[in-house]
């Protein structure tokens, strides 16, 4: 890896088009943020009353004749009665998303890194917002089970192509601001989700309020450029010049060197005959690639684990629905301003190894605290959240960063397909039934994920190599 950035060289780390770019795609991915976070409002265990032959009883089972409590809104589970023999439904239900997100993850990767960043973009931001509001007018449960796999493969997608594309369209310096960016989005919208389902009496209401006002994005056409390290990295140097020159007259930047920096770097990879697109084998193949390939995708599926986990494990919280999901949101933020210190002023092997120190040391203390002190062991179970929560959003900025452009997008999706391993185990883990297990394993796999990155590089300040042979370099 060198100091020298091609986006640096000619239109600067950072620019207000640059600036402008991040925020479009961010916000326009707000959609994906909603749809990871809602589930406890359209998906709930529901409250009802079973008026059969024992009138005005509680949550019987089995009911003929349920009465819900729509107090707080009307949901999937209520409207299809997914209670008593039905209940694993709503299990389903919650699946559903997670193995679509899994299969888009591998199919945007693989479309991105074939077919550009910007055709991956638009098609999981449009998809993602018609699959969402075609959910809100099922009328049988499995005709919802599907509009939620395939609104997971769009939020699968999204998550990876924004993120990929905002990365490559920035310098070098600015790049440690963007997971701090990212995940601030995400902590608006979990933070807004109660607020506007508050106001709203039905899920069908919510899935709408929270995807069609976003049709916007198909706009993004006519604004988004395609990646000019992808198209360089394919060949395409005449488009790529187009792109960065366009880019450059935004920015009041000089464009008259800018045809011979992109020649050149085409002729370094002419030379290496890596005029080419990555497949998920490439990352198999090489041996420095296959090694942070098995590192990276075991650091995502134990960030994973322990994230949801330990979010789950923190989540069974008596008290006003709405209150408490707002407060989980609001207890992310700290640590979201820790990560983006870390990323700007530590190595990224540093900053991750200390968030997971974080995490596994809070689930000793956790361990040790008196029952009798159950605001202390709240406070030390957000703190393993925080670090855990760090280390995911800083997997992110590593991953993309390690990873050549012939194959990054492959890589992040494949590390998010056991991102999707470890959210799947993460419930297994937290109803083991024996506290000090569950908080054992998490520990563990804290220490565990420190340890393997120490096997990483250190990214920081450095460029976004194109070809897998540099990387091997």
């Amino acid at each position: 890896m060198t100091s020298v950035d091609l986006i640096d060289v000619v239109i600067g780390e950072s620019g207000w088009y640059q600036a402008l770019l991040l925020f479009l795609l961010i916000f326009g991915r707000s959609p994906t943020e909603f749809q990871l976070v809602n589930v406890v409002f359209i998906l709930p265990n529901p409250e009802y009353i079973c008026q059969g032959e024992e009138k005005n009883v509680t949550n019987l089972c089995p009911c003929e004749d349920p009465v819900y409590d729509t107090s707080i809104m009307s949901s999937v589970s209520s409207d299809f009665d997914l209670i008593c023999e039905r209940k694993h439904l709503a299990s389903l239900g919650q699946s559903m998303l997670q193995v679509g997100i899994l299969f888009g993850s591998v199919l945007y990767g693989y479309i991105s890194d074939r077919f550009g960043r910007k055709t991956s973009c638009l098609i999981s931001l449009t998809t993602e917002i018609i699959f969402v509001a075609l959910s809100a007018a099922v009328t049988e449960f499995w005709t919802f089970a599907i509009c939620r796999f395939l609104i997971g493969a769009s939020v699968g997608g999204t998550m990876l192509c924004t993120y990929v594309m905002v990365i490559e369209l920035t310098g070098t310096s600015f790049r440690p601001l963007i997971p701090g960016l990212a995940e601030a989005a995400y902590v608006i919208c979990y933070m807004a989700l109660p607020v506007i389902a508050y106001f709203l009496s039905d899920w069908k209401h919510l899935q709408l309020a929270t995807s069609l006002p976003w049709l916007f994005v198909a706009a993004y056409y006519f604004v988004i450029p395609e990646s000019p390290r992808w198209l360089i990295t394919m060949g395409r140097k005449k488009e790529a010049t187009a792109v960065l020159i366009n880019m450059a007259k935004k920015q009041n930047k000089p464009t008259e060197n800018i045809e011979a920096i992109v020649e050149r770097k085409y002729e370094e990879l002419l030379q290496n005959k890596e005029i080419q697109y990555g497949t998920y084998i490439d990352l198999f193949r090489t041996p420095k690639i296959r090694m942070y390939t098995v590192i990276t995708n075991l650091v995502w599926m134990c960030c994973s684990l322990m994230y949801f986990g330990v979010n789950q494990y923190i989540g069974r919280l008596q008290g006003n629905i709405y209150l408490n999901v707002l407060l989980s949101a609001s207890s992310l933020i700290p640590g979201l301003v820790l990560v983006v210190i870390a990323t700007r002023y530590l190595n990224r092997r540093l900053s991750m190894i200390i968030s997971c120190c974080v995490a596994a040391i809070s689930f000793l203390v956790f361990l040790i605290i008196p029952e009798g002190m159950p605001n202390v062991l709240l406070t030390f179970a957000i703190i393993g959240l925080m670090g855990a929560h760090g280390s995911f959003v800083q997997a992110y900025l590593h991953t993309s960063e390690i990873f050549p452009t012939v194959v990054r997008n492959s890589a992040l999706g494949l590390a998010s397909v056991f991102a999707r391993v470890g959210g799947f185990i993460a419930p297994f883990v937290v109803n083991i039934g024996v506290e000090w297990i569950t908080i054992g394993v998490f520990s563990f796999l804290a220490f565990s994920t420190g340890f393997l990155c120490f096997f990483l590089p250190n990214t920081k300040d450095k460029e976004l190599l194109n070809t897998i042979s540099q990387v091997e370099q």
